[in-house]
């Protein structure tokens, strides 16, 4: 599996609700199973309040596509349950087309209801449940089990 080794620009990224800042992009590395990365804040587009952080990493290998996603997003606790995340993910979808992705790989634990919900609400269907493999850090941070989502990115 390539690496995704161009960073784009990705200009302005908003909605009217929210804005994703970008805040670092970082080129992987393969030892530690890290993939090119961009991180972005999202902040709140009327007070420019920070409520959370996504990430989009444009590499892939195997701890990507079955444990990790290619997407990863959180929101703080006082802004949860406004649907900010799956404004975020929507937002970095063409982006991502961009790249030349043709799909993207996003998971979460199968008890995370809201995270279910956001994956859902972008449009991603459940592929599977993987078992997570003792070992992995996700094992190691209570990880039993993953939920693979794909979004499809061709229009």
């Amino acid at each position: 599996m390539a690496l995704q080794t161009e960073f784009l620009n990705p200009g302005p990224l908003g909605d009217g609700v929210i804005n994703l800042e970008l805040r670092e992009t970082t080129r992987g590395n393969p030892e530690e199973d890290e993939v090119p990365t961009y991180r972005f804040a999202i902040s709140l587009a009327l007070t420019g309040e920070e409520v959370g952080g996504i990430n989009l990493r444009v590499g892939l290998n195997a701890t990507i596509l079955r444990l990790r996603g290619q997407i990863g997003f959180m929101i703080d606790q006082a802004h949860r349950g406004k649907k900010l995340a799956r404004r975020a993910c929507a937002l970095l979808l063409p982006f991502a087309r961009r790249h030349g992705l043709g799909e993207i790989w996003i998971t979460c634990d199968p008890d995370n209801i809201a995270s279910r919900r956001t994956i859902e609400a972008v449009g991603a269907e459940l592929v599977e449940m993987v078992h997570v493999p003792s070992g992995t850090r996700f094992h190691d941070e209570g990880s039993r089990q993953k939920c693979r989502y794909r979004v499809g990115l061709v229009e």
